[in-house]
């Protein structure tokens, strides 16, 4: 049997009893037989040529194209495994197995160049990976896969990824510093000299992002290096710019290298002091002690290495209080002549010093040396440079004696505050107006009833208590004129009239008391009063029932009263 023409077999079984006997009963079931696979079929090919078409831009390990040999059997027995046995330049192409799809995938191993090489043959083999050694049957198949690169516009190339370029500092504008080339690769062989051949060639640019101050520029066609401003190597030793190419038939076709240049170094810059020095001199040095040690730098780089020469200005060949000495390492130190300096003679001496170098031309400058006169110690332990300290206590220095003034000027600060802040506690208060207290103001809620009201308290509190034996002095103006106090009855002789107008013409020549000065408040009546009390609270009957005329009998100041609340025969009538 043959798994490939028929994998699954039903074969329905019958079975009978009484021996198979006329009469016996029987019974059926259906028995599915499947056959398993065998690696009996190689793989094969679809077709023996396979052709493709590959840009030559194409990437490295990207798919170029795709075979597959199909394998009549299934599962492990169909699985196969490709590759190639043979063609020109084998190493240039790889193929892999899809593990999914069992195809066999060209990949590329090496870029293409259609200029180099425009087609490839290859010889691709196709093997199970498991077969029956006893089968004799060759399990494998072969195809042939031709090849054909297709040319892409590429962009141009560079002779160098990285040029390195060369250029003294302080050259003029418009050196050459040097050439980049390029070409372009889709062109091959020897160009004739006609006008397309400007189709072919490069145009060159300076990628101004890396050169921000324009220093450089650039020649468009034959790609020259020019400088644009003069450099300094003690500014910068190197400039990196990025130089593009493209394509004139294609601008969007850009290649990039960098152009590295460095700045020579030539000698433009004269030595000087490594550091401001500032020397110190005791007065009770000796001759020829050593006051300070200079040395000096130089911006510049020579190849040879530094050397330079120290000497005095010429008006100071001469000089009575100072030498120099060479220290053979580039330095100098510095000399006393004699021991008699002293500071109230000359506080601070300046040395002029001229430093040259050994470059060519050779550059020098005049550096001064500071030099202050100090008191030292025994040790030679500088103590005091100033010529006040001469004028201060033993021991006392001029930070202290600032210390100390500003200590006085404080407590003097806190003891005006402390004089101040206690004069205005002491100073009196001053009573406002609204708060000003006058004489006893007595207020009373009864609303009056006559001589009835007088029977319930003693008359004699109408009165100020304090004003009853002596005249009350006012508390917040002081009186010109002392009016002598009037003296009046006890409480048990009160004549409240004559209480009242005493104290009226009393106010009225006060001469230091103003208008709202004697404010009394009385719920008093009067005393005798022929009318009685005029209070209507007690009264029965309503306005329309009380009657008026006994007005008229209580003498001329009622008189007009009792017009008013009178009420004729005719005015009821109405």
């Amino acid at each position: 049997m043959d798994r490939e023409m028929r994998e699954e077999y039903l074969v329905v079984i019958q079975a009978k009893d009484m021996g198979g006997h006329m009469g016996g009963l029987s019974g059926t079931t259906t028995v599915t037989v499947t056959l398993t696979d065998v690696n009996d079929n190689p793989p094969k090919f679809s077709k023996s040529l396979y052709e493709f078409v590959i840009p030559e831009e194409l990437g490295i390990g990207q798919p170029g194209g795709k075979v597959k040999a199909n394998d009549r059997d299934i599962g492990e027995n169909a699985k196969s495994t490709y590759n190639i046995i043979d063609g020109d330049e084998k190493d240039v192409f790889e193929i892999t197995t899809d593990a999914q799809t069992q195809e066999g995938i060209l990949r590329l191993k090496k870029p293409l160049n259609f200029e180099t090489k425009k087609s490839y043959t290859l010889k691709v083999e196709a093997a199970n990976i498991r077969f029956d050694p006893n089968s004799g049957a060759p399990f494998k198949d072969t195809a042939t896969v031709k090849i054909a690169v297709e040319d892409s516009d590429e962009p141009p190339v560079f002779s160098k990824p990285t040029f390195v370029l060369q250029v003294d500092e302080n050259a003029p504008i418009n050196t050459v510093i040097g050439t980049v080339t390029a070409r372009d690769p889709d062109v091959t062989g020897s160009l004739v000299r006609t006008s397309n051949d400007l189709l072919f060639f490069c145009r060159y640019f300076i990628d101004r992002h890396t050169d921000l101050e324009r220093q450089f520029n650039i020649n468009v066609d034959d790609g020259k290096i020019t400088l644009a401003k003069p450099l300094d190597r003690e500014t910068d030793m190197w400039h990196n710019i990025t130089v593009t190419a493209t394509e004139i038939r294609n601008h969007s076709q850009i290649s990039r290298a960098i152009v590295a240049i460095r700045v020579l170094d030539i000698n433009d810059n004269a030595p000087e002091f490594a550091t401001e020095y500032e020397a110190f001199l005791c007065e009770n040095g000796k001759p020829g002690q050593v006051i300070q040690t200079v040395s000096a730098v130089d911006k510049d780089d020579p190849i040879q290495g530094h050397y330079f020469e120290y000497r005095l200005i010429p008006e100071m060949l001469n000089n009575p209080n100072f030498t120099i000495k060479n220290n053979g390492d580039n330095s100098i130190s510095v000399l006393a002549k004699h021991d008699t300096f002293r500071r109230q003679k000359q506080e601070m001496y300046f040395l002029p010093i001229i430093v040259t170098d050994n470059g060519n031309p050779p550059m020098s400058s005049t550096n001064t040396l500071t030099i202050r006169v100090c008191g030292c110690s025994r040790e030679g332990i500088v103590q005091s440079c100033n010529v006040e300290a001469y004028v201060l206590p033993i021991g006392l220095s001029m930070g202290a004696l600032i210390a100390i003034l500003a200590c006085i000027i404080l407590l003097l600060v806190i003891v005006v505050l402390f004089v101040t802040l206690r004069r205005h506690k002491n100073k009196p208060l001053i009573i406002k107006d609204d708060e000003d207290v006058r004489e006893n103001i007595i207020r009373y809620d009864d609303e009056g009833g006559g001589e009835e009201d007088t029977e319930a308290f003693d008359i004699a509190t109408l009165q100020n208590p304090d004003g009853i034996n002596g005249y009350l002095p006012r508390k917040d103006i002081k009186p010109d004129l002392q009016f002598m106090p009037r003296q009046s009855g006890g409480p048990n002789g009160v004549d409240v009239d004559e209480f009242i107008n005493v104290r009226l013409h009393e106010a009225d020549n006060d001469p230091t008391a103003p208008p709202y000065d004697s404010i009394q408040i009385y719920g008093y009546e009067g005393r005798g009063s022929i009318a009685g009390s005029l209070s209507s609270l007690e009264t029965a009957s309503s306005d329309s029932d009380q009657n008026y005329d006994y007005l008229r009998e209580w003498g001329p100041r009622f008189r007009r009263l009792g017009e008013l609340y009178s009420v004729g025969e005719s005015d009821k009538e109405t």
